[in-house]
């Protein structure tokens, strides 16, 4: 599956000369106060500026194409292990949720919750979906915009009760089913292996009834890889001990964020400024490893959050796995040989804060560009204010792998030692 997307493990290359300024102190060059930082480097970092026109020059349609391909296909997690050089059929099992009941336990289920009245009566399905995040605006429905919560809501209209359908109809409301996820997911990020439930008091549902209609919604775009009937008690979110995130971000040295006439200029204003030129994908997973195995607080590279979630316990995360590599996208045309160099960082943690994988990825990109050291990451734990961080990575390299509900298992990682 996706053989033409050959793996290719080698040497990090470096990328191409990072934007060069003038000014001796970040305030100068950027136009506003920045964050005073107090670890030593080699080179001054860059500011918030220079790091978004870097992030963003990239090709990131290449990685755009790449994703979209792997949801057209089906492909699911298993369609990255050949882009690491593993075998597809250990990535093949389904570990996004509770497995489906078998009769005898759906009995017992039913039999344990009879008389509990309420939700004990309903039928749960697990839902696994793969969409591609160029395609939609988001997860969560919000009015007059292509969601995929929308969209999913919209087709498991059908399978409403009578009795909320009645509910709906009283309100005026559109005749629609209410999906639960394991995570939303931002514009442009893709999810290959998302898990959502949905619950209906009717018996005459199947299965294989609500895969046909999600898949018949928007064909290429998303699609229904696994869908099962589960245990009352099953919650994608709450039940979920750990979520998996794969950022790709391209290392082609074709982009630019400034013209070298400008960075010639730039240089000779101030001769004494050492602009970092590079930076070492291997300087980068020293860094980004340095978060394994450790409860800590991420309030500080998540962004857009609520003032009550920014601050003790709802900041922590466990970082499971965390580690990055080089590899090589090929396109997916057979006449096109073309392939693109790329920086792959795998994250897999009990919970995620918002934009926190983008902000982590384009942090520790610009620290491996100064030249800090490999607790860069850890000493800004502790720093006052947001912009000690860089801005996110662009959306388009982000993608949710799979969400898993039994203990974690690094071998099923894709970058491993």
């Amino acid at each position: 599956m996706l053989a033409k997307f050959r793996p290719l493990m080698a040497a990090a290359p470096t990328t191409k000369a990072a934007p060069a300024v003038a000014f001796s102190t970040a305030a100068e060059r950027d136009g506003y106060a920045q964050y005073n930082h107090t670890d030593a480097c080699q080179h001054l970092r860059w500011t918030a500026r220079e790091s978004y026109e870097y992030m963003y020059a990239r090709p990131w349609s290449r990685v755009v194409d790449f994703y979209a391909e792997l949801v057209r296909t089906g492909a699911g997690a298993a369609g990255l292990a050949e882009l690491f050089g593993k075998d597809e059929k250990d990535h093949l099992r389904d570990t996004n949720g509770e497995e489906p009941l078998a009769s005898s336990e759906k009995q017992m289920s039913v039999k344990s919750s009879k008389g509990r009245g309420g939700r004990w009566e309903r039928a749960n399905f697990k839902i696994v979906l793969s969409y591609h995040g160029g395609s939609f605006d988001g997860w969560q429905k919000q009015p007059d915009l292509n969601t995929v919560q929308g969209l999913v809501e919209k087709h498991l209209g059908q399978f409403v009760d009578e009795r909320k359908a009645k509910q709906l109809q009283e309100r005026s409301l559109p005749i629609e089913g209410c999906a639960t996820v394991a995570g939303r997911t931002d514009k442009g990020v893709t999810a290959l292996q998302q898990v959502c439930s949905f619950y209906t008091w009717r018996k005459d549902v199947q299965p294989a009834d609500i895969k046909d209609t999600i898949n018949e919604a928007s064909p290429d775009k998303i699609k229904s890889l696994v869908v099962s009937e589960v245990s009352r008690e099953f919650h994608p979110n709450f039940s979920a001990k750990w979520r998996r995130y794969l950022y790709i971000f391209p290392l082609d040295g074709d982009a630019k964020s400034i013209s070298e006439d400008e960075q010639s200029s730039m240089i000779l204003e101030n001769p004494e400024y050492k602009a970092p030129r590079s930076f070492d994908v291997a300087k980068v997973d020293k860094i980004i490893r340095q978060l394994e195995g450790k409860m800590l607080s991420y309030k500080i590279f998540a962004r857009d959050t609520q003032a009550s979630r920014s601050d003790g316990p709802a900041t922590e995360c466990f970082m499971f796995h965390s580690r990055a590599a080089v590899t090589k996208l090929y396109s997916a045309d057979e006449n096109c040989k073309e392939s693109t160099p790329v920086m792959c960082v795998e994250l897999v943690a009990n919970r995620f804060l918002r934009k926190m994988v983008r902000v982590l990825v384009a942090t520790s990109i610009r620290e491996a560009a100064a030249g800090a050291d490999e607790d860069a990451l850890l000493n800004l734990m502790e720093a006052t204010c947001r912009r000690a961080t860089a801005p996110p990575a662009p959306a388009e390299g982000l993608c949710l792998v799979d969400v898993g509900y039994e203990d974690f298992d690094e071998q099923r990682c894709f970058i491993v030692d």
